[in-house]
Parts: C-alpha cells; structure tokens; sequence
C-alpha cells in the first residue's frame, strides 16, 4: 500500500523534529570549540543577567516579564545569558532543612516588610504565573524554560558568596577563604545548582567563581593563599563538585587579578609558588572536553585598539590559537564580562573599545557576554531602585538605553559571532 502525506504534514514534521533538537545536548569542547551532540561548533552572544544581589531573584521583574526580558535579549540576535547566583542562596536552603525561601521572605528580607511588599507585588503582576509562595529556584526554573522556549543558552555562574553588589578586594568574597568566602560552602553550593540545574535543557556551561581576585584587606591570606597554585587547586575542587552535580555539564574555569588573566593554565608553565602544570588527568573523566576558560576585560577608557587586541589574545584568547607555540593546552575561552557606559562622557570615552570589540571579537569568533542587561535593581550598594548607567536597559525596562549602540556597534558584534 502507497501511503499518501500531505506536505503541510511533512513540513510540520520537520519543523517539529527542528524545534525539539535544540539544543541538542549534551555538550562538550573539541579543541577551541563547544559543540553539541551532532558535532555542531557552537558560538555565545549574549547578556550577564544578574540574580546574585541581596534578594536573590534575577533582576527586573518588577518591570518586566521573564518572557520579555529574554524577548529583548532575542530581538537583537543574542542566543545566550549569563545568570548569575550567590552561594548564600544554598546555604539558605540549607539552614532551612532543604527548603528553599519563598519570594515574599527573599523580597522582605532583601528590600524591607514594606518596600519589600511594594516590589513583589510588582513582580506577581508581571509573571502571573508565580504567587508570594514560589521559590527562588523555581523563578530560576522559570527562566530556564523560557530559555529553552526562546532557543536561548544559559552560563550558570557563581558570582559571590554573600549576596550583594561584586566585586572589590575589601568585599569579604575576593578568594577562597575570606571572611565571606567559605570554602566548603562553596563547594557545596556549586554542587547543589550543578544537580538543580542539569535538568535544564538549555544550559551550556557553568561557571565556577567570578572574578577571584587579592583580598587587600586581608594581609594573612593573601600572602598565604592568593597564587595560582592555590587557585588551581580550589578550581579542582570546585570543578570535581560540579561534574558530580552535573556530570554532562562544561565547567568555566577563571583567572586572577578579578578573572583579566588566564595565561598560566594553557602556557604550559608552572603554576607558582608550588610548581604544578595544568594537566587535564587531574579532572579524572572530564578534564578532556569539559573545560572552558573564561576572561574579563574592562579597558574601555584606552585609545589604542592594537593594545586592546594584544592584552586580550595574551590573556586568554591566545588559548584558542592551536598554531601558537606558546599554547600547551586548547580552550575555548569566554569573555564573560566588559562593558561600559551607556551614556554621557563615559560613553563617549569607550568609543575605542567598543568599535574594537565590535569587529575583534567576530573576527575571532569568541564567545562573550556583556556587563549587563538590566535598568534598575532591586536594590544595589544600599540604594533601592538603583538605575545602573552601565545597564543595556532604560531605567524602567522599558527599552535600550543607547539605540545608537544597540544598532552601530552590539548587532553587528552579535551577527558576526554567530555567523557560520
């Protein structure tokens, strides 16, 4: 018998069987490069989305729905957010016998009874679908699904450990061990999102500790610990924590000096004062294709590109280049965070870095997310309502904050990242 199908059947199909392949995971690193399941090499634009402040909950929901915020993200082309956490958040569920906060406690505590009352109420009414009762995580959830329905990837980041604005050396969070910074919280936190986050489809890669950086009011530490021995030494235990939570997962490993550097874990050279060599063997089952690096850079008051372009490759982008003979070891390498300005004078003095970051980062195709979609916060560096001059967003969420940018420098920097 000769059945008969409809092309509109057959069309449906196939756009059907398209949708459900995204994002075909599991992923993995093959040389310079994340790919997916099909062996596709695949390439991150996006935004640093935070949640890691006070409240605990990704920012701008009283402005805006999740579905919209990521519809902004999407409307410019971007395929990836950066969302970010504070270790606080696990200990909380800890100390709570595994129960995590409700919003109306983390907007209370986060903002005050009534300011607090005021914010959440403006949350409920943009995402109907969460009552006073849901959970942080399950506003996490939330976000990774219509991450997962926008076709949208999701870097999963610690960011801090106390929950506040990041970062400074006298912040308490600069490096393992610091008045804020337990180390065993740590590991456990990153291990407890790594289980909770496995289930999202659309996660691609975690990432282990933003920014690590000198504790300078701290002189015990930092002459005993702050060093790359000890920074690969905890990225070990921190990375052996995440692969038992997530064993599909990619692992984002950072630098020193606030993340600007990662050059002695692909170099080859000893990692000082206790002589070690990167070696993958030492993340046993994953340490072949389930690690990525990571960089930050903030030179946007220079006025050299070269410069910028230099410092960039020889910090970390360098690790790509498996031509270079000073590479022993090929990553992937994200830059996880830049930025600057969106207006006014400071704007106009990153003209240099953003014109430069503009054609460079296509032309090398790095991944990158940049500092950072919000308007205001819920709260920020004690200020309620604070309206972050560096964010993409208008103060109200209502839009972008430099339609010039946006459309001059950001899209094209997005189109040719992506580009096959």
């Amino acid at each position: 018998m000769k059945l008969f199908v409809s092309p509109l059947l057959a069309l449906s199909c196939l756009i059907g069987n398209a949708v459900a392949a995204w994002p075909n995971g599991p992923f993995k690193t093959e040389g310079r490069w994340i790919v997916n399941a099909n062996g596709d090499k695949i390439s991150l634009a996006g935004a640093n989305w935070p949640g890691h402040g006070e409240v605990m909950v990704p920012e701008g929901l009283q402005y805006q729905s999740i579905k919209d915020v990521l519809s902004d993200i999407k409307s410019i082309g971007m395929n990836a957010i950066r969302l970010t956490f504070a270790i606080e958040l696990v200990d909380q569920i800890y100390a709570n016998n595994g129960k995590d906060v409700d919003l109306q406690t983390a907007f209370e505590e986060g903002l005050g009874k009534e300011n607090g009352t005021i914010i959440l109420q403006k949350v409920l009414k943009n995402n109907p679908s969460f009552t006073a009762k849901t959970t942080r995580l399950e506003v996490y959830d939330a976000i990774a699904a219509e991450c997962l329905r926008q076709q949208i990837y999701i870097d999963l980041d610690n960011h801090i450990s106390e929950a506040k604005w990041c970062c400074g050396g006298t912040d308490g969070n600069t490096w393992w061990g610091d008045t804020q910074f337990n180390v065993d919280n740590w590991v456990r936190g990153v291990k407890y999102m790594a289980a909770h986050s496995k289930k999202w489809p659309a996660k691609i890669t975690q990432s282990l500790r933003n920014e690590p950086r000198e504790p300078t009011n701290n002189n015990a530490l930092r002459d005993k610990s702050y060093n790359w021995s000890d920074l690969y030494k905890y990225m070990r235990q921190g990375a052996d924590a995440v692969h038992e939570g997530d064993p599909n997962g990619i692992i984002v490993i950072s630098g020193m000096n606030y993340d600007t550097y990662v050059t002695p874990l692909y170099s080859g050279e000893t990692l000082q004062p206790g002589g070690e060599v990167f070696n993958r063997d030492d993340f046993v089952g994953y340490g072949k294709d389930k690690l990525v690096l990571e960089i930050h850079n903030y030179e946007n008051s220079g006025t050299s590109c070269s410069s910028l372009r230099y410092n960039l490759y020889n910090k970390g982008f360098q690790a790509m280049n498996e031509s270079d003979p000073n590479v022993a070891e090929v990553f992937p390498v994200i830059l996880t965070e830049f930025g600057q300005a969106m207006n006014g004078a400071d704007y106009n003095t990153a003209n240099t870095y953003v014109s430069c970051l503009s054609e460079y980062l296509p032309e090398i195709k790095a991944s990158w997310f940049i500092w950072v979609i919000v308007g205001r916060y819920y709260t920020r560096q004690g200020i309620q309502e604070f309206d972050d001059s560096w964010g993409l967003k208008k103060a109200d969420w209502s839009g972008w904050k430099n339609d010039d940018y946006i459309a001059k420098y950001l899209k094209p920097q997005i189109a040719g990242t992506l580009k096959k």
